[in-house]
């Protein structure tokens, strides 16, 4: 089902309007204050003329500009930054047009917070300070169940990877396929017979997301039921889906036809985010930015090249922040020699690798703060094009506030309860009671059910309550930048790895873990040595298991259906998340006993009353 039969089924909403509140990232996010200076003159200011637009409304394309106070300015200043208002002399006289590029000193600040971060730091600081993250959403339809029913136990949305399997089994030769009468076929785990032969491709069928990957977010501007009757609750969905997959979206870039829809329904958007996730949404001429809040630490959100897919490092990070510090009031055209020349000056002890440099300004340049970017190395004649609208846009929550990255991370993923619970719900795959504070899970408990059921509505998600806790549900498999089940040898091999997983270490009702359960590290080497041996990989995971692990771990956890443990001096043990069990078969009510010496034995007495899950080898 695509998302037009998402949208076309909505229930309406009474529109409403914004009530004017700014600042930060939102409604109930910790204020921050963006230092944007204007630049020096170089003659009479320029004009800006109205604007006629697609849906036939007359704008003025006026920029707001913060005016930096004193305080703002000391509160800004750290290791490398110059006081507020102060212009370098040298860089003022090397100026052809008399502009000055004089960085602005919180985005400078935040550079030197991603230069001296860890990985994991880096990327939750970018989520923090740009919020320029896609919503992350786990396919398949929600089942009904229960919602006291554990995801451990309760019905799944199993279904079988595309791959087959280069052998048949005879019958009885897994030795564990815990499974009921009602589970779709699988391709069962175990030890399979035989010797281990040669490794041949396999025959590969479409999967449904492989379609699904076709449906484009923006749909015609006018939706009509099967009475011809204009629905303008479809385009604010479609409006708001595209929204929270893509916070900025502009008049001209890759999602250009769903601009008119977002212009059209500006009031009502702003309204309804403002509401229900506290984000402000501003729409200018030419674009329109929704301004998502930090999610905290160790949420698993990280930029990467637009080309390569290559993700961004902390000295990568920092080379972002350092040219937009430059480039949000630099003008419309800038040599290219000059932008690394200031980016120099400015942040000396900032030394840029080739390979982060590139992936920095691809960035900008795939949010189209800068334009077509040399295909070689460039000269001091190439001639960049810079949109400061733009770069203005992009941060969300530039550090003028917080005392540290940490304090920063915290502050921008601040909101009361409710707030804070409906961002989790519409920006990650599950929300687990277990990881929130005590405030957060209390009120989750107590909008168990409206809760989850306004944002279901508002973005055509599906809810599915368990135990545990609530995930909301795109069957669409459209508003999430991470696919599962999905196209692709990674994504079907860590398919196959999570199914397996859960089967080997699924609790039994009753047994302790009703949460999280450890995962054998060996058990994660041998499923994927069953896998490798089992399916055609590439050559570089036949010839490489240990990035096949990598790879399959990281998106996992990406996908919070795994969770680590760091350990010091060691690799971190890995732990499976009770929501991974929908991507399993379902629990089989009377398991045959196991023979093996690590087989669970056959009770003595039988067994009490109620379903039984499987067994743990």
């Amino acid at each position: 089902m695509d998302q037009q039969e998402y949208a076309v089924g909505a229930t309406r909403v009474a529109a409403g309007r914004p009530d004017g509140r700014t600042g930060g990232a939102g409604r109930g996010t910790a204020a921050a204050v963006l230092a944007v200076r204007v630049a020096v003159p170089a003659g009479p200011a320029e004009r800006v003329d109205g604007v006629e637009h697609a849906d036939g409304v007359e704008h003025a394309d006026a920029v707001e500009h913060a005016d930096r106070t004193d305080a703002a300015g000391a509160a800004d200043t750290g290791p490398g930054v110059a006081p507020a208002g102060r212009v370098d002399e040298a860089q003022a006289a090397a100026a052809p047009d008399g502009t000055a590029l004089s960085p602005d000193p919180g985005l400078l600040r935040l550079a030197h917070w991603f230069a001296a971060a860890t990985p994991g730091t880096a990327d939750d600081l970018c989520a923090a300070s740009f919020g320029l993250y896609p919503a992350r959403h786990l396919g398949a339809p929600a089942e009904p169940a229960d919602p006291d029913v554990s995801w451990w136990h309760g019905p799944t949305a199993h279904a079988s990877p595309s791959p087959r399997s280069r052998r048949t089994r005879a019958d009885g030769g897994p030795r564990r396929a815990r499974r009921d009468s009602a589970a779709l076929p699988v391709v069962r785990s175990g030890a399979k017979p035989g010797g281990p032969g040669k490794h041949r491709k396999p025959e590969r069928t479409r999967t449904a997301p492989e379609a699904a990957a076709a449906v484009q977010l923006a749909l015609p501007l006018v939706t009509q039921d099967r009475s011809g009757e204009e629905l303008p609750t479809a385009e604010r969905r479609i409006a708001a889906r595209l929204l929270l997959a893509h916070p900025l979206v502009t008049a001209s870039g890759p999602h250009a036809d769903g601009f008119p829809l977002i212009r059209r329904h500006r009031d009502w958007l702003a309204e309804r985010f403002d509401t229900l996730l506290g984000y402000r949404l501003d729409v200018g001429p030419w674009h329109a930015r929704l301004c998502k809040a930090g999610l905290g630490p160790d949420a698993a959100r990280r930029l990467e090249h637009p080309a390569t897919g290559t993700p961004l490092t902390p000295g990568g990070y920092a080379q972002l922040a350092l040219a937009l510090a430059l480039l949000v009031d630099a003008p419309e055209k800038l040599e290219y020699r000059r932008l690394l020349d200031a980016m120099h000056d400015a942040a000396p002890e900032l030394t840029a690798e080739p390979a982060d440099l590139d992936t920095a300004l691809a960035t900008l340049a795939g949010w189209q703060v800068l334009g077509d970017l040399p295909a070689g190395p460039a000269g001091d004649t190439f001639v960049l094009t810079v949109d400061r609208e733009l770069a203005r846009a992009v941060p969300a929550g530039p550090p003028a506030l917080a005392d540290d990255a940490a304090d920063f991370i915290r502050r921008a993923s601040e909101a009361e309860p409710g707030t804070a619970v409906r961002r989790l719900l519409a920006e990650t795959p599950a929300v687990l009671a277990a990881d929130l504070t005590e405030d957060r899970r209390a009120w989750l408990y107590e909008h168990r059910l409206s809760g989850p059921a306004a944002l279901a509505d508002f973005l055509g998600l599906e809810a599915e309550l368990r135990a545990e806790g609530v995930a909301l549900l795109d069957p669409a498999a459209e508003l999430t930048d991470l696919a599962l089940p999905g196209a692709g040898t990674l994504a079907q091999a860590t398919l196959l790895l999570v199914e397996r997983l859960v089967e080997e270490v699924r609790p039994l009702p009753g047994e302790p873990g009703d949460g999280d359960v450890p995962i054998p590290d060996a058990l994660i080497d041998g499923v994927l040595g069953d896998i490798t041996d089992e399916y055609g990989l590439p050559a570089r995971y036949l010839s490489d298991r240990t990035a096949l692990r990598r790879d399959a771990l990281d998106l996992l956890h990406r996908l919070g259906l795994i969770t680590p443990t760091p350990q010091p001096k060691r690799p971190p043990t890995w732990h499976l998340r009770p929501h991974a069990a929908r991507f399993a078969p379902a629990p089989d009510l009377q398991p045959t006993p196991g023979t093996g010496r690590h087989s669970r034995p056959t009770p003595l007495t039988p067994p009490p009353p109620g379903p039984r899950t499987g067994r743990r080898a």
